[in-house]
Parts: C-alpha cells; structure tokens; sequence
C-alpha cells in the first residue's frame, strides 16, 4: 500500500512539474522579441473608379507614348499606364487628359460613361486600364471638350480644323 501512494505522489508531482515546464516554455518562446532588419515599405492608397484594377505592371508615361506612336488611326491596343491629369471635364469628370511625352496628351473617356472622375481631380496620379487608339477627332467635338473645360468663347471659335490624336477608353482608373 505503501508503494502505491508513493508511485501516486511522484504521478502527481511528474505531471504537476510538466505543467511548469510547459507554461514556463510557452510564456518564454511568446515574449521573444523578433529584429527587422528591413523597413516595410508603406502601402500606396488608391481611389478606385470604374472595374477594379492593380497597380502592377504599369507603364511609364514614355513607353505609352513610344507604344502611341507605332499606332495608326482605327489600331487599338489594351494598356496600362500612369501619369498625372492634367486637365479634367469641368461640368461632370467625364474625360480626362494626360500627359505622355513632351507637349504630347491623350484624351481619357471611360468605358460605357460608367464613371467620371472628381472634379478636384486635376494634378493628381493616375494609373489607367483600357484601350488605346488613335483617332480624328471633328470639329464639333474639339468644340464641345473645350466648352467642358471653360475656354472662352473666343478660344472655342478659333478650333476650325478636325485632330488627329491620341485616345484612351478607360475601364479603370486608380488616383492616388
């Protein structure tokens, strides 16, 4: 009888001692404190309008130029590219232009006229998604964009001639 209290007792303090062991070894291992060697580099926000897209692969406003350039009127292309808006609608946000290379700017509607851009938007980043195209546009809508941007009726009056240009039908656009 004698034996078996004894084997009981050292049972007990055995796992009694287990226990210790194991919360000492538990309360050890969670307070290590982990050394970061490398700065994590902070998560640019964007502001989404029209489908969602991602802001990886991303061309500079210089390579859609240069992509712009080997394009004729009617050629399409999908891209992805940004810059920062130059100009945008004045009465709604319903287009955009951007600046690609130089004194060269495209013309950024959005697909379906499902989305416009704030009105505050000018200045800002962008990236956008879509269809590039070169195009000539008339007379009557050179017109009609600059009575959406605020040009004077005199300015209006002096576009007399049809312009080829660079156009993008966006699907998507992220502003910083």
């Amino acid at each position: 009888m004698y034996l078996c209290v004894v084997l009981i007792y050292n049972q007990l303090i055995m796992k009694n001692l287990m226990i210790v062991i194991l919360c000492f070894t538990c309360v050890v291992t969670s307070c290590k404190t982990e050394k970061k060697s490398e700065k994590i580099p902070e998560k640019i926000e964007f502001a989404s309008f029209g489908d969602q897209i991602k802001s990886d692969n991303v061309l500079s406003k210089s390579k859609a130029y240069e992509t712009y350039k080997k394009l004729n009127v009617g050629d399409t292309i999908d891209m992805k590219f940004a810059s920062k808006i130059n100009e945008v609608c004045s009465k709604k946000g319903c287009w955009m232009k951007l600046p690609l290379d130089g004194d060269q700017e495209t013309m950024v509607r959005f697909k379906d006229y499902g989305f416009f851009m704030p009105l505050d938007s000018q200045g800002k980043e962008v990236i956008v998604e879509g269809k590039a195209f070169v195009k000539v546009t008339s007379v009557d809508e050179l017109r009609h964009y600059a009575e959406d941007a605020g040009k004077s009726k005199e300015e209006i009056e002096k576009i007399i001639a049809p312009k080829k240009e660079m156009a993008f039908l966006a699907h998507g656009v992220l502003m910083k």
